[in-house]
């Protein structure tokens, strides 16, 4: 299949995915094995092509590109082969006395046809880690990526069918009519990874088929700092988890809640942090672009909000912003109001944890939380008084790469979760299965 599947046609689409799994041909482990081997051939063998793409999409240089889609893939990709069948093994299960003589085990079944949308900010990771879970799985799968990183897109639709199963696995290009298509079909799992607002569509849309979703979406991940930490650690750790795909990342530090005196003394550490990574000018450095103009003048709306410590300067004809710290941000501005995904970080002085913790649970669950502490008490306040989908002391963003931690949100976050084992059990049904004898 190819970017060419009319919305019209798609409904036939998704009944060959669906006559092609009854056949029983997804289920065997050499298949999944195969499918999993042919997926790393894919991204090792045209790397250089998905790397192409993904700069003419978001500035990506070919190192951003291969460590934070390519080899974030890679290493999912390689985890689960290497657990797959340890996995899959039936689990045996206790039972009770008044039923013995018995054996009881959980067996997983593949769910069926999985629909997957990726998001534009990593299109190719987004799309195909998922992917990972759902043929580890045994299932056949849409794949959708987003119209908006359109290189990408075309990179999929071309080269995935060469290497999966074209049976198995399809290509789904477009916009809102396609996607509006593949949200009327029955689906036996969707995995959608976005806004809030597309989200809310995509349930109402599974509702009526019953299909259980994975959402996977964003929020305005806080970043806690107290006095005491390691400033300059801090500064350099923080630039390089916000900054990152020019700060378009789900998981990136959103805003900073500066402790006391750390609110001033944090300033010149990001200073030298930003200027570190990316010197005095970012626009020649390996730095990313916004992905298109409406979210460039979406962002550079957000810059007069607050006192300019670093960056600032743009260019709309490049999609270029700059590294950009704001300093004295009030908490009703609006770069506070809803997720920045862009290069723009605000700190906000809160006066003690008491208040850091209030001014995080006043708001919606973020999907991630960080914070810069050398005291353990507050660790354990923060693990025990706040909710989010992951938290992470003194290491942004770095648990989206760790396989055996499960990746998802909570709340306005998201539901579900995925990553190694974790997308093993989203794409399957843990099925019980008893047996007493006879006789």
């Amino acid at each position: 299949m190819n970017a060419s599947i009319p919305a019209t046609d798609l409904p036939a689409v998704v009944a060959r995915l669906r006559a092609h799994f009854a056949e029983g041909r997804t289920k065997p482990l050499a298949w999944r094995r195969a499918q999993l081997a042919a997926l790393r051939a894919l991204l090792t063998e045209q790397a250089e092509a998905f790397q192409q793409a993904l700069h003419a999409d978001l500035g990506k240089s070919a190192a951003e590109a291969y460590r934070t889609e390519i080899g974030f893939t890679l290493n999912e990709l390689d985890h689960t082969v290497a657990h797959l069948e340890e996995w899959l093994a039936p689990k045996p299960a206790g039972v009770p006395g008044v039923f013995q003589p018995a054996e009881a085990r959980v067996v997983r079944d593949p769910l069926g046809v999985v629909l997957i949308i990726g998001p534009w900010n990593y299109p190719l990771q987004l799309a195909l880690a998922p992917l990972v879970g759902a043929l580890a799985a045994g299932n056949t799968a849409v794949v959708k990526p987003s119209e908006l990183a359109p290189q990408t897109s075309a990179a999929l639709a071309r080269l995935l069918p060469r290497y999966l199963d074209p049976e198995a696995v399809t290509v789904v290009e477009g916009g809102v009519p396609e996607t509006t298509e593949l949200l009327e079909q029955r689906f036996d799992h969707i995995f959608y990874t976005g806004n809030g607002t597309v989200g809310r569509i995509v349930m109402a849309a599974a509702a009526r088929h019953l299909t259980p979703v994975t959402l996977e979406l964003g929020g305005k991940s806080p970043v806690v700092v107290e006095p005491g930490a390691d400033l300059e650690v801090t500064a350099r750790r923080l630039a390089q988890g916000k900054f990152l795909n020019a700060g378009q990342t789900c998981v990136a530090p959103d805003y900073v809640l500066a402790v006391g005196e750390a609110a001033t003394a944090l300033e010149p550490h990001l200073v030298a942090a930003v200027r570190e990574l990316y010197g005095e000018d970012p626009r020649e450095a390996a730095y990313g672009r916004i992905v298109n103009e409406r979210h460039f003048d979406r962002l550079t709306a957000l810059l007069d909000h607050g006192r300019l410590v670093i960056g600032g300067e743009h260019d709309r004809a490049d999609r270029y912003l700059a590294p950009t710290v704001l300093a004295d941000v009030p908490p009703d501005a609006p770069v506070m109001q809803a997720e920045i995904f862009g290069p723009i970080l605000p700190i906000i002085a809160v006066p003690d944890l008491d208040a850091a913790i209030a001014f995080i649970n006043e708001r919606d669950k973020p999907l991630a939380l960080y914070a810069f502490t050398p005291s353990e008490q507050t660790k354990r306040r923060l693990t025990e008084e706040t909710s989010s989908g992951a938290l992470s002391f003194g290491l942004p963003v770095s648990h989206l790469a760790m396989p055996e931690l499960p990746f998802g949100g909570v709340g306005e976050s998201g539901m579900g979760r995925y990553h190694g084992a974790y997308s093993l059990e989203t794409f399957s049904h843990a099925k019980a299965v008893v047996d007493k004898p006879l006789d």
